[in-house]
């Protein structure tokens, strides 16, 4: 791998429990398109404490700064997502009471009622299918990885963030999010990496969405069989698959909604498993997205992966891998910005190693840099 870049940051508050910061780099790639033609890098927040202490700490930073959240940019918060909010909560209190104790942190820091953040965060995920990403984990006896593109709209760009999460009572970990507390890809401080794909909603059911079970798996997990245990015993609201590396070089792609569950592991002879927006196991089949549902090209990207990791099988590397997510084995992340879509993120997690290294932005434009910031 070529020598790392490393991320700068410009420091906006602080105090012993948050720091949210916004990050800028030497190089920044002008487009014509949304955000004034510029692809806008995440913020930054490092949370300690209790949960409630960062969602409070988060809310009232947001609120600070002119932002009271009563509402979705991506779907309308209707009667019916009221009400499956409210089925969800006692599954919450059962199953994951301290993220409750988070979002009600965050209500208050917003001077809002609880409410109004439950019903953006806990029916995510489980209605529109707007979310779009690729994944994959390689293991060859030498390297353990876990990759992961994040596709989504470039309107919504400067709401992206990059948390380090070093909570009371859980594991730490770095990971990504388009929608706030929840997360979509990340690694913990037992090098535990997990990256969620969305899909599309044939059926949902009170439980965990998509963004909350990566979270779960992240600050309660230390290997791959414990994080498939979990999936195996929560209530699950949503579509997704999730991907799943760690130390052992264990690695397996989990295919789940509320009604069924498959786990696919590295076919005999291989080392790789890989995931877009769409089931392939034969248990999951009668799920898979309609045909008239636009996924942005997933199964060309799944393709696209699966077949550059074959022909490279055993023979891994970061440069390679990082090449697949850049789009120089076919289409994976080449869209048009002019048309809203884009890859946001790319995150890659060096699990052997403990290493993160992500671009904010698209790979095919901008440069993987390595972020050092959480020692572990």
């Amino acid at each position: 791998m070529t020598a790392p870049r490393f991320f700068n940051e410009i420091y906006i508050t602080v105090d012993k429990n948050f720091l949210l910061i916004y990050p800028y780099f030497q190089e920044m790639t002008s487009l014509s398109n949304h955000n004034n033609g510029v692809e806008v890098n995440m913020y930054h927040g490092r949370f300690k404490g209790s949960h409630y202490e960062a969602g409070f700490k988060y809310g009232a930073l947001l609120k600070n700064h002119g932002t009271i959240i009563n509402g979705s940019p991506t779907f309308t918060i209707t009667d019916e997502l009221k009400a499956f909010t409210k089925s969800c909560l006692p599954v919450y209190r059962e199953y994951y009471p301290e993220v409750l104790d988070e979002i009600k942190g965050m209500a208050d820091g917003q001077g809002s009622p609880l409410e109004n953040i439950a019903n953006l965060l806990l029916p995510m995920y489980c209605f529109e299918p707007d979310h779009h990403c690729t994944a994959f984990a390689v293991a060859d006896g030498t390297n353990i990885y876990l990759y992961k593109n994040s596709d989504f709209l470039v309107s919504l760009e400067k709401l992206y963030m990059n948390c380090l999460y070093a909570l009371s009572g859980a594991y730490a970990f770095n990971g990504n999010t388009t929608a706030f507390i929840q997360i979509e890809d990340g690694m913990n401080e037992n090098g535990l990496a997990a990256a969620l794909t969305f899909l599309y909603p044939h059926i949902r059911k009170p439980g965990l969405n998509a963004g909350m079970l990566t979270r779960y798996i992240l600050e309660k997990c230390a290997t791959t069989e414990e994080a498939i245990d979990a999936l195996k015993n929560l209530p699950i609201a949503s579509a997704q698959t999730i991907t799943l590396a760690d130390r052992n070089g264990k690695i397996a792609v989990v295919e789940c909604n509320p009604a069924k569950l498959e786990v696919i592991r590295p076919e005999p002879g291989t080392h790789f498993v890989a995931a877009a927006n769409c089931f392939h196991s034969e248990t999951m089949k009668e799920y898979r997205t309609p045909s008239d549902v636009d996924s942005w090209r997933a199964e060309e990207r799944y393709e696209t992966a699966r077949n550059a990791l074959a022909e490279h099988d055993g023979a891994y590397s970061l440069d390679f891998c990082e090449d697949v997510l850049s789009g120089k084995y076919g289409f994976i992340c080449q869209y048009d910005r002019k048309t809203n879509a884009d890859t946001v993120w790319s995150a890659v997690y060096d699990v052997k190693n403990l290493r993160f290294y992500r671009v904010e932005g698209n790979p095919s434009r901008k440069p993987f840099k390595a972020d050092a910031r959480m020692k572990f």
